[in-house]
């Protein structure tokens, strides 16, 4: 992979900035994977229930989660392979069990409190989902009915829009939130494949490329909307929350010490303070940088089972799923491109044109501030577009005959040709060379010089190619094929080469773990040139 700055390029300079900002998370390039994996049906049976979970300094945090049962079986997408034993099994998760359901079809959860008898009463709510009767079984509590421990309450509901959505529990929750519970539910629409969208399973024109005609489609619907321009090709999901784990310390701390003691007794109650508020745990879907970036459903992180590592081709509408969970607001910001905002809470934005046509109307974000409780729905596109080099390194003087591949632009000045490797090329840079005095068969006569690899401090971290393609990476190479590039730990120079693009919260303390740089809320964007089969069957 080619690396990333920490920032959006606004120069030249910054654009042939090609160190590798977070070296240690290119380790595990090899193996990411991403998508929504959750579990879809009409009932769904949670249990709520302690357990540790995972921070990359080694340290275990004990927490409080929701598992789902084995009865819901597994629904999303189905191209992702069956977790690992024990997962959906009742076995606690940190975010809970992404629940995905349809657009005006009624379902209900039912939520079995299996917390320490000092943890006390818990509940779930719904923002956003309507309910459709009174909740069956539990007790009256402040904000909506609750499980006493050992017992069980059944929520009915139906959403009415699509999108994204957040669940958390309703009972003290500036203790049990924090604790870790919550989870997503995603609603799929009710119109199946609206008008221009490609229909679910039916691969889409722009997968279709020489060596890469077999890849699966990973997406939950054709559309994030009923709206014909809320298709997508990809999708993921993001939840950002944080962790002070003095108060994880603390709650565990008066569980043991009360541990035997009869729910509701005098005494068997816990008086954990959640003030003043420390977090040190930054986390993206559960996970800190560098372990969100291995696979989903990693037997390394039992109870941590969703991972946070996007992956793309150019030009692809990749669909960001995006919760708030935690207490604090997080400024995320995308390098690459903005984020253009479907829809926020399930609430589509529009605005009407002359002719009365309803048009999408959401903001195009430089950083997706997640508020608490907050769940937005956007597409992010990347295109090369505003590089003002090739970003192939095509050279029409060139022998190899996938460094002459023709750009024909489309309306929009985009290469039309489906079938070809550079479909979505920005035809305006097309054989525009970026390198004065290049290495190897790649175009010279642009503004730079790329410097020789072996003078970067991070050596091998280094791609030493600002090109895509299958054999991009092995043509800008010298004489003695060694500089550039060097090459990547995950990625060899002779095997695929790509963009790897820094997604960090922009607030600098939230990219530490335990105050120690990188970890927290950091991962990379991967976008590969369409012959690389991007897996995401796990």
């Amino acid at each position: 992979m080619s690396a990333t700055t920490m920032k959006k390029p606004t120069s030249m300079t910054d654009r042939l900035v090609f160190l590798a900002s977070a070296a240690a998370a290119l380790l595990l390039l090899g193996s990411a994977h991403a998508a929504a994996p959750g579990v879809k049906g009409t009932t769904f049976t949670l249990t709520a229930s302690p357990a540790y979970i995972n921070q990359p300094d080694g340290q275990t945090i004990y927490s409080w989660g929701y598992g789902c049962s084995a009865t819901n079986g597994r629904g999303a997408p189905l191209a992702i392979a069956t977790p690992a034993a024990g997962v959906c099994g009742g076995v606690m998760q940190i975010p809970g069990p992404t629940l995905i359901v349809t657009e005006n079809v009624p379902f209900s959860i039912t939520l079995t409190n299996n917390l320490p008898a000092a943890a006390g009463n818990t509940s779930v709510l719904f923002p956003g989902i309507n309910v459709t009767s009174a909740p069956t079984g539990g007790v009256r509590g402040v904000l909506t009915q609750e499980a006493t421990p050992g017992s069980s309450v059944t929520y009915h509901l139906v959403a009415n829009s699509p999108g994204t959505r957040a669940y958390y529990s309703g009972t003290q929750g500036d203790l049990q939130v924090e604790m870790g519970m919550y989870g997503a539910i995603i609603v799929l629409p009710a119109t199946v494949t609206p008008a221009g969208c490609t229909a679910l399973n039916a691969i889409p024109p722009h997968y279709v490329a020489p060596g890469n005609s077999a890849e699966s489609d990973f997406r939950l619907a054709a559309s994030a909307y009923d709206h014909s321009r809320s298709c997508y090709d990809r999708e993921y999901l993001f939840q950002f929350s944080e962790m002070d784990p003095n108060i994880h310390q603390q709650a565990l701390m008066q569980v043991t010490a009360r541990s035997g003691c009869v729910a509701g007794a005098a005494g068997c109650s816990l008086n954990v303070p959640t003030e003043p508020y420390h977090p040190s745990y930054f986390m993206i879907n559960g996970r800190s940088m560098p372990d969100d970036m291995d696979s989903n459903y990693a037997v390394a992180y039992p109870h941590q089972p969703y991972n946070g590592n996007p992956h793309m081709h150019p030009g692809e509408l990749v669909l960001l799923r995006i919760i708030g969970q935690g207490r604090w607001q997080h400024p995320f910001h995308e390098h690459g491109n903005h984020v253009r905002i479907l829809g926020r809470d399930g609430n589509l934005i529009l605005a009407s044109n002359t002719a009365g046509e309803a048009n999408l109307a959401g903001p195009l974000l430089f950083t997706t501030t997640t508020t608490p409780g907050l769940a937005m729905d956007g597409i992010f596109q990347w295109t090369g577009k505003g590089l003002n080099w090739d970003a192939y390194g095509h050279n029409p003087n060139s022998t190899d005959p996938l460094a002459k591949l023709p750009c024909v632009p489309d309306a929009n000045g985009y290469n039309n040709v489906t079938t070809a490797l550079n479909y979505y090329e920005w035809c305006q840079d097309h054989n525009k060379p970026v390198q004065a005095n290049p290495f190897g068969d790649v175009a010279g006569g642009g503004p730079v010089t790329l410097p020789d690899a072996n003078i970067f401090t991070n050596g091998a971290w280094y791609g030493g190619s600002p090109y895509l393609g299958p054999n991009a990476t092995v043509r800008a190479t010298g004489p003695t094929g060694t500089t550039p590039p060097s090459g990547t730990i995950a990625n060899s120079p002779t095997g695929e080469a790509g963009f790897a693009f820094m997604w960090h919260s922009h607030n600098e303390r939230e990219i530490t773990t335990n105050n120690i740089f990188p970890g927290g809320m950091l991962m990379m964007m991967l976008v590969d040139s369409r012959e690389f089969t991007i897996d995401e069957s796990n």
